[in-house]
């Protein structure tokens, strides 16, 4: 991958222009087709699977009255009056008639109506106005809520001075998320951040223009997206505030890395096509990483929670694929501006290669004493971790709305007057239809529910038109979120079974406040699948990149630290009020029910990122020197600064949406600055040097039979490092094939195929691999088709390196394994072949030719491939597979009689080039 991302930086570096237009063409394009197709966000939750759903779903046929979305006006008399006042009566009368014609709204109860009650407040100081849509709030229009308004508005003028209306309830409860200055800040801090750390303000401000681009193609396509799924408010903004973070970091890391390049004396143009092929990779594996994770939230069942993930995975590889393709085009533009100047001095010089004191100071003393270190930091973490442990999940209310918001001050004071209950009615509905005195019935079951503990009233039981539903309001004490409607909640569904028996009816629990409990539940029982969906990713991706068993581990236990300790800060500030007035939280409450799992799916791919970045380092080091600890120093201030600076940006950013706006992206944003800052400097600055210091050289223990069985997955771009190490090597481009010192041995490491062998082959000849091992010589041919890797050495087939163009190399080299193949099919495999204008044709296991005819046949079969390779202009090269029982001169006679060949003998290496005689 590393090979096609410098080769794809290249490309885009000479064709800037090309590649800017043609995403300022993306951007129009997909910011015409959203404006086109928007329908608009959607806030309507649904569950399927759940008792409050499905019960929701039939009451859309059965009920259809009651299944819609809800509002209630509160009205509060004036000082001195009643609201039992003939005054106060005939208006509210006239004005509940009133609002029920109005458009979209199916009824309008006045609290005077005589089938319900409870709607007036003890002291008689104030009523309710109950009001039901004849459909669900996605269907709601501006144009009916503002004609809601209005005959409000005509109300409160209609009653005596001092009263008190206002219009709230479940369709205003759910504040839309908006972009506040506020969050300009975060934007301010990653440019101060950027130009300290490129020293150039043309350098800084590349990463703010990607961003904002992937940031408005994202949020276009989550608008187009709206035509086809529902979309809640809050997905938009997690993709704003992610795509900002994870694009400002990605092209930080490419533009630092083509500075480097540039300081040690590459053109801008190899510079910028080198930084995409390393650290275009580690791009590349850390947003794929935080994709993944973001996909995986279907693991919770929740659709809404499916449709964020999803869009903000897509914000997250449009950031990528930006940053690998745009960026490298703003580095051809600035050319040489961005090189690094010259130190002028012998003493600037020196301290320019003096390592940065203070992250060698840090890196220091947290591996002083490493155990000391782990201990204190284990410490910490638990002590923050602690509040977790109380953690409560709730969908928000107009509770957690700001004071000023409308449904906030009608919560408020429908809480005053009536209990805070009132601000959550539940609905318990259920089939009536075998039942021959269903008014009888209802007033049973309503008996029954007020008896139950934590019920505060049931205003309302009564049948549908055709009396085969009924439907039964109940008012719980406690507030919507509170642990005590969740266990009212419980209680009624506990008694399903002996309301079944005794009055032959299933009831169910439903309602808006009855489906946040159930959304809250079902993403609670899935945090614990989804973290071991993450961690068990988490360890088998590092396992691939690092070929460890304990750096992986130990990056687990790191990611699992950031999340509690995450948790337990969120739980401190949200449910417990801890500093909550410095982020505007009047009202501490249950913390926002999916924030657990989002943040633990987008902190496990930074978390990932910053391991990447700092022990991919190490371990570069640790492979040049052998030293293991000392490249724990070396690694962590050379990729310390980079790391550093990302923190601070994503800190910065995610903080930014904090103060201001939309208490659910708070929560979210509270926690995941809390998360990239403990990730960043407890865990990944701290932690890990620690614990690698304290395994030494057993941090990098890898069995053989699993590095053999994971894929390869090159985050640092070592493989195009290795390409342009041996571009020049070995000088002659005529060779089929080059090795120098190659090696291999079996999974277990007790056998050695072969060790240091070195051979070159020139294209258009034959080579005969033989030895009394057949094993070895199969190994060997596998090693020069592409389809194993070599453990030492240097190695090049077709002008290609291996193992790092192995894709590439097995698309030119044909491996036929005569033993799987009779005659004739052995002669069709090299006829389909040649087909494909191989450069190299193997055939292993010649043996299995044992009359003379067939092995004409298959040397015919050959001068036809080569005739056909001839008349292309291309040279085919032939290798065969044979052993020590059938000696090559057997095989000379027919496979060479036209061509210059030669034998590798695996039993004696070293005098292996010889001659076949014809």
């Amino acid at each position: 991958m590393s090979s096609l991302l410098y080769s794809l930086g290249r490309w885009a570096y000479r064709s800037r222009r090309l590649v800017l237009v043609s995403w300022l063409v993306i951007l129009v394009a997909i910011g015409g087709a959203a404006a086109v197709f928007n329908k608009g966000l959607d806030n309507s939750i649904s569950i399927p699977g759940t008792e409050s759903q499905a019960a929701l779903d039939s009451l859309s046929t059965t009920f259809p009255q009651v299944s819609g979305a809800s509002a209630q006006i509160i009205v509060v008399a004036a000082d001195g009056q009643f609201i039992t006042d003939p005054t106060y009566e005939d208006a509210l009368n006239a004005a509940a008639d009133n609002m029920a014609t109005l458009p979209q709204i199916d009824n309008a109860t006045s609290p005077f109506n005589e089938r319900i009650n409870g709607a007036i407040s003890n002291n008689d100081k104030a009523g309710l106005i109950s009001i039901q849509f004849s459909g669900p709030t996605a269907e709601i229009t501006d144009a009916s809520l503002a004609e809601l308004e209005k005959a409000t508005e005509q109300l409160k003028a209609d009653l005596p001075e001092g009263s008190t209306v206002s219009l709230g309830g479940q369709i205003y409860s759910q504040s839309m998320p908006t972009v506040t200055a506020t969050e300009l800040i975060g934007v301010g801090v990653a440019l101060v951040v950027l130009v300290f750390t490129f020293g150039s303000f043309l350098a800084a401000g590349m990463p703010l223009i990607t961003a904002l681009l992937g940031v408005g193609i994202s949020i276009a396509l989550i608008f187009m997206a709206t035509a086809f799924a529902k979309v809640t408010s809050t997905t938009p903004m997690l993709a704003l505030m992610l795509g900002l973070a994870v694009g400002i970091d990605y092209a930080l890391f490419i533009i630092s890395r083509h500075q480097d390049e540039l300081r040690k004396g590459d053109t801008p143009e190899e510079a910028a096509a080198r930084a995409t092929g390393t650290a275009g990779s580690a791009v590349i594996f850390a947003g794929l990483t935080v994709m993944i994770a973001l996909v995986g939230l279907g693991i919770a069942g929740i659709p809404f929670l499916t449709t964020m993930g999803v869009a903000a995975a897509v914000g997250v590889g449009v950031a990528v694929v930006i940053s690998i393709t745009l960026i490298p085009a703003l580095l051809g533009f600035a050319g040489e501006r961005l090189r690094p100047k010259p130190k002028k001095t012998k003493k600037a010089e020196a301290k320019a290669h003096t390592p940065n004191r203070f992250f060698l100071g840090w890196v220091t003393a947290v591996t002083r004493f490493p155990v000391v270190t782990i201990l204190a930091v284990v410490a910490v973490i638990t002590v923050v971790a602690l509040p977790a442990l109380n953690l409560r999940l709730a969908l928000p209310d107009a509770g957690s709305n700001a004071p000023t918001d409308r449904s906030r001050i009608t919560y408020d004071l429908v809480a005053e007057n009536f209990g805070e209950g009132y601000n959550g009615p539940l609905l318990v509905t259920g089939t009536i239809v075998t039942s021959t005195d269903p008014l009888g019935l209802m007033d049973d079951l309503k008996a029954e529910l007020e008896k139950i503990p934590g019920v505060a009233a049931v205003p309302l039981a009564t049948p549908n038109m055709t009396a085969d539903t009924g439907i039964i309001q109940v008012i719980p004490e406690g507030a919507p979120a509170s642990e005590e409607t969740k266990a009212l909640v419980q209680a009624i569904r506990d008694k399903h079974d002996y309301f079944q028996d005794k009055y032959g009816v299933d009831l169910a629990v439903t309602g808006f406040t009855a489906s946040g409990i159930d959304v809250s539940e079902r993403l609670g029982n899935a945090l614990l699948p989804f973290g071991i969906v993450v961690v068990g990713l988490s360890l088998i991706l590092l396992t691939m990149v690092f070929r460890s068993i304990w750096v992986p581990i130990k990056a687990a236990v790191g990611y699992l630290f950031s999340v509690v300790a995450t948790f337990g800060v969120v739980t401190l500030v949200m449910q417990e009020g801890v500093g909550a007035n410095l982020i505007h939280i009047d009202r501490p409450g249950p913390v926002l029910s999916f924030m657990p799992i989002i943040v633990m799916g987008i902190l496990f791919g930074l978390a990932m990122d910053y391991e990447v970045f700092l022990v991919a380092r190490m371990r570069e080091d640790y492979v040049h020197s052998g030293k293991a600890r000392k490249s724990i120093v070396t690694g962590f201030v050379g990729s310390a600064k980079v790391v550093t600076a990302a923190a601070v940006i994503m800190f910065a950013v995610f903080a930014a949406f904090v103060p201001e706006g939309d208490v659910n992206m708070k929560g979210i944003s509270l926690a995941l600055a809390v998360g990239i800052f403990v990730d960043a400097f407890i865990v990944r600055m701290t932690f890990v040097p620690a614990v690698m210091q304290l395994l030494g050289d057993k941090a990098w223990y890898m069995p053989k039979w699993l590095d053999r069985v994971l894929p390869h997955f090159d985050v640092e771009g070592e493989g195009v490092q290795h390409e342009l190490e041996l571009a020049n090597w070995p000088g002659d481009k005529n060779l089929a094939i080059a090795a120098e010192d190659i090696g291999l041995t079996n999974a277990e490491g007790s056998r050695s195929y072969f060790r240091k062998l070195s051979f070159t082959l020139p294209a258009g000849t034959t080579l005969f691999v033989t030895g009394s091992d057949k094993i070895a010589t199969s190994a060997l041919l596998l090693v020069l088709s592409g389809r194993l890797d070599i453990e030492t050495g240097k190695l090049k087939v077709a002008n290609m390196v291996l193992p790092v163009r192995s894709g590439a190399v097995r698309s030119r080299v044909a491996l036929i394994d005569v033993s799987t193949h009779a005659n004739r099919n052995t002669v069709e495999a090299i006829e389909d072949a040649s087909s494909e204008k191989p450069q190299i044709i193997i055939l292993d296991n010649i043996d299995f030719l044992t009359s003379e005819s067939e092995r004409y046949a298959v040397a015919d079969a050959l001068a036809a491939a080569r005739e056909t390779a001839a008349q292309s202009g291309r040279p085919l090269t032939v290798l065969v597979g044979t052993t020590d029982d059938m000696p090559v001169e057997t095989w000379g006679s027919f496979l060479s009689a036209r061509v210059d060949a030669q034998v590798l003998d695996l039993d004696n290496a070293s005098s292996s080039r010889k001659k076949v005689q014809a």
